[in-house]
């Protein structure tokens, strides 16, 4: 088509004629250059708002037309009508309707899709004018496409009428009315809904109404329960929903309706229609068992949700209903048939998931009784429970070897995430069921290792250590009596499986706070992890297990110690395991050295890094390709990983866990830290190897890493290594700037540059590394906005720290604030966020920092407009607590300045905004200038301010912000 190119090229100047509007649509579908199909899109949509719309839209409706053209008529009808309502003049409304009318009429026999858009274009009119321009708009809706006429036959008028019926509170739910148009339409709608009940009632019980008629009538009942309209009034519609369950072409659509009805929020006022309800769920058994025994996994599938619906939504209710308990015992008993429906989930089964909230449901409505009915309940519903742990550690065991290892990995993943979702069910029945779950458990798992008649299945023992491991990883079970004879079955366990060893070892990790009370039992645990640690399969259990002891046991390990280093080490050497396993068996060491004497520490930390300092002075000779890094990084975050859990300082985990006798709080012992020595052994090293990587960002990286990670755990004992560390990290920066130095020096700035003795080579450093980052900046920053960030980072830190460094001479603090307005434009959120922080800082020192105050009062206003333009919509919505935070500490240290500075700045027209008038703008000043001490309140002004700026105040997107 050679005018085709007219489109593209002549965009912006082409008439918004029915002719182009053709050529534009063959653009859009059939040209093969994007570029050419996304200048034609663009230039429809603007076809589509344009006032010329209300000319073609009609004459693409032709009946010539193809069903493309027809359908963007259509649908450009629905854009005036929805979004450019206040455009139609009063006068036209009749005339209006009366051709949509028309024109659905002609369609109902034509494109599906064509007549669908019409149909929401005439919903669109309805909700503008029910209920005054348009009073009984359903009633009249159903009256015209009742009446014979047009040539069209009865069954396509039906099909037409119940489209146009089904999308109108579609339309609505998604309509851009006001809030107050809203509650009206809402209850017009209501009102019209005696209109509608009976015409569906009367088309779906009638005999000779085709299926594709009821199926509408269906899914035009799903769609109007969702406009909450009364349970009692849907009451019969709904029963007639379960008549067409047994229909397979109806199945589906009627499952939806019956679900969607039942789950309204406001349908738990009608008990007495609940309880009818409840015998029409209960008769659904016989197609349940029958759709189970002939694997129809839709069809369970339908009915669990049924019958989960009407028990989720409304277990408290009928729990209520004392005199029909047994009618609601049967309902739960049928919940529990689906939960343990015969198969494998996800691959024999779908429908056991489905279930699993329903127990949590009832479990807190139960347990939300005052006492004496709660008694009353549990009397009733702890046998139910102890059931359905039962059922639930049935489905939770793995299948047969052979069949498992036909599964798929999406299948085997699903099936995983399946068994953590039970494991959280049975975590939260523990809190209704308490210790006598963990006996019940126990006391299973003893007869089945104890049986020697019967040979156990590897699943079941797994299972059962399943339910332990899911109670013990959350709950404290150190009071529990079971425990120690569970410790003393586990050697017991004939591990001839993968799956269950990982059990094995996950349960043991479960129990790591327990050993650390009850020391003794770690002897008959130890050397089971300590084995498993050898075996590939088993890394993610065992090293997170080993970790988990070393962490809560360490003050009981000394004995162990040598051991458990010895068989780490030939596990690293060997290198069994992935790079994360090594990073997990590090920490573990570290915490694991923590508790052993200085000498005894340092003799095994020899032992233990040697090979890989060896290793590393080889690299550091190389000649640099990728695998050598790949190596050296490795070594590096071994390193980094070891010191970040070493901690001689004897001090509890911040969680306050562990097991450490009395001694544990005395002061570390006198002579250097071992990790500081070690750190001093290789730094001439890291020098070497960075020396040659220097302009690779990830081992600068894990260089850095080694040292943040030691800052962070020796805090003040790694003070010898300040003055060296710091002319590193200078030299470092100044050669090739990297972020992560930056944030290593925030480090540093944090712990160190209060301290007298630090402050010299740590005010050298700031200085130094912000003098360069100018420099970045005066070259342009926009390639480095991660620089930007850990430098804005870096900046309020050391305002928050140590504000004396913005006394020095050498600070061009000046250059810093006007770096900061820069950043503030980045379009990197957290950049941007950071450089707010900056401000936050920066503002309050306007009083106690003489440069501070200077740059403020002479450049504050520029960071004012800065500020202003970002909540003009110069920057993304979810940053403006952020701009809002600078604007309320600009208020609250410099509000004299402020005053003047908003007055000025908003005087511009078209600044921040052009949807701004002037009265807005004043507004804002005095609401901002009137907050003082209420953050939150000018938060919420600034949100209001910016979605006024966007065009966006009152519309659905506000709703959502």
């Amino acid at each position: 088509m050679e005018t085709s190119g007219r489109i593209a090229t002549t965009a912006d100047t082409l008439e918004f004629t029915v002719e182009n509007v053709e050529k534009a649509l063959h653009q859009l579908y059939y040209d093969p250059n994007i570029e050419n199909k996304n200048l034609a899109q663009k230039w429809l949509m603007q076809a589509q708002v344009s006032p010329q719309a209300w000319q073609f839209c009609w004459a693409l409706l032709s009946p010539d037309k193809v069903p493309e053209i027809q359908y963007f008529g259509a649908s450009a009808l629905h854009t005036k009508i929805s979004r450019y309502w206040g455009d139609i003049p009063t006068d036209q409304y009749e005339s209006l309707k009366s051709q949509l009318f028309s024109q659905i009429a002609c369609f109902s026999s034509g494109s599906k899709m064509v007549l669908t858009r019409l149909c929401v274009a005439l919903a669109s009119l309805a909700l503008n004018t029910m209920p005054e321009a348009w009073p009984g708009a359903v009633a009249e809706m159903v009256r015209v496409f009742q009446e014979e006429g047009g040539g069209v036959d009865g069954r396509a008028r039906c099909l037409a009428l119940l489209e146009l019926l089904t999308v109108l509170p579609e339309e609505f739910h998604t309509s851009r009315l006001p809030q107050y148009r809203k509650g009206q339409v809402r209850g017009a709608l209501g009102r019209e809904w005696s209109s509608v009940c009976p015409l569906l009632q009367q088309l779906l019980c009638r005999a000779d109404s085709p299926g594709a008629v009821k199926a509408r009538v269906l899914r035009c009942l799903s769609s109007w329960v969702m406009l909450d309209v009364p349970l009692n009034e849907s009451e019969s519609l709904v029963h007639d929903c379960f008549s067409a369950l047994p229909d397979p072409e109806l199945f589906d659509t009627a499952v939806e309706a019956i679900v969607n009805a039942i789950s309204q929020p406001d349908s738990q006022r009608y008990v007495n229609t609940l309880l009818k309800l409840v015998p029409l769920v209960l008769a659904l058994q016989e197609q349940l068992r029958e759709a189970v025994q002939s694997g129809d996994m839709e069809t369970c599938h339908g009915i669990c949700r049924i019958v989960v619906t009407l028990g989720e939504n409304h277990s408290r209710t009928l729990l209520e209903q004392v005199d029909h308990w047994q009618s609601f015992l049967a309902l739960v008993n049928m919940i529990m048939f689906c939960t343990g429906i015969p198969g494998h989930y996800p691959v024999n089964e779908t429908t056991s998931s489905l279930t699993l909230t329903f127990w949590y449901t009832l479990q807190d409505e139960i347990m939300s009784f005052e006492s004496e009915r709660q008694a009353v309940y549990l009397q009733v519903y702890r046998p139910v429970y102890f059931q359905l742990v039962d059922v639930l550690l049935h489905k939770a065991q793995f299948p047969s070897d052979q069949e498992y290892a036909s599964w798929s990995s999406d299948e085997k993943e699903q099936f995983r995430i399946y068994r953590v979702d039970i494991s959280d069910t049975l975590m939260y029945v523990y809190e209704m069921l308490g210790a006598e779950l963990l006996s019940n458990l126990y006391e299973k798992l003893g007869r089945l290792l104890t049986n020697t008649e019967q040979p156990t299945s590897w699943q079941h023992t797994e299972a059962l250590l399943y339910g332990f491991q899911s109670i013990a990883e959350t709950i404290d079970v150190n009071y529990s009596d079971v425990i120690p004879g569970l410790i003393g079955l586990i050697p017991r366990i004939n591990i001839n499986n993968v799956q269950l060893a990982d059990t094995v070892m996950f349960t043991i990790g479960a129990l790591a706070e327990w050993l650390a009370d009850h020391p003794v039992m770690l002897s008959s645990v130890l050397p089971l992890v300590l084995q498993a640690l050898g075996n590939p399969d088993l890394s993610v259990s065992s090293v997170s297990t080993l970790k988990k002891i070393c962490r809560e046991c360490k003050y009981d390990l000394p004995p162990y110690a040598t051991n458990i280093v010895a068989v780490s080490q030939e596990v690293l050497i060997k290198q069994i395991h992935k790079t994360s396993q090594c990073m997990w068996l590090m920490q573990a060491l570290g915490f694991l050295l923590s508790a052993l004497p200085v000498e005894e520490i340092l003799r095994n930390l020899h032992s233990l890094i040697t090979p890989y300092i060896q290793q590393l002075e080889k690299l550091a000779d190389e000649t640099p390709n990728p695998s050598n890094k790949l190596a050296i990084i490795h070594i590096l975050g071994l390193l980094s990983n070891l010191f970040t859990t070493l901690d001689i300082s004897k001090q509890d985990d911040e969680s306050g866990e562990g097991s450490a006798p009395p001694v544990k709080t005395t002061p570390p012992p006198p002579g250097p830290n071992p990790v500081v020595v070690v750190l001093q052994q290789v730094f001439a090293l890291i020098q070497t190897v960075l020396s040659k990587w220097l302009n690779d960002s990830q081992v600068v990286e894990a260089v850095c890493a080694i040292f943040e990670k030691s800052v962070k755990t020796l805090l003040h004992d790694f003070a010898p290594m300040v003055s060296q560390l710091s002319e590193m990290l200078g030299q470092m920066y100044s050669t090739i700037p990297q972020a992560s130095a930056l944030d290593l020096t925030r480090q540093m700035v944090h712990i160190f540059a209060s301290q007298t003795d630090h402050f010299p080579p740590i005010k050298a450093l700031f200085e130094l590394v912000t003098s360069v980052t100018l420099s970045i900046f005066q070259q342009g920053p926009r390639d480095h906005p991660d620089i930007v960030d850990s430098f804005m980072q870096l900046q309020a830190q050391a305002l928050k720290r140590k504000p004396d460094l913005f006394l020095s001479e050498s600070l061009d603090v000046k250059a810093v604030f006007h770096c900061g307005i820069l950043s503030l434009k980045f379009p990197e959120a957290p950049t941007v966020k950071s450089t707010c922080l900056f401000f936050t800082e920066l503002l309050p020192h306007c009083s106690d920092v003489p440069p501070v105050a200077r740059v403020v009062q002479e450049d504050g206003k520029v960071l004012l407009q800065a500020v202003l333009e970002g909540i003009g919509g110069g920057v993304s919505r979810s940053l403006m607590d952020q701009f809002a935070e600078v604007l309320f500490s600009m208020n609250k240290h410099c509000f004299a300045l402020l005053s003047l500075w908003l007055k000025e700045a908003l005087q511009p027209p078209g600044f921040p905004s052009v949807r701004l008038t002037a009265e807005q703008k004043d507004t804002f000043s005095q609401q901002i200038l009137r907050e003082r001490v209420n953050k939150r309140r000018v938060k919420d002004i600034v949100k209001e301010f910016t979605l006024v700026c966007r065009g966006l105040h009152g519309t659905e997107y506000a709703a959502e912000y």
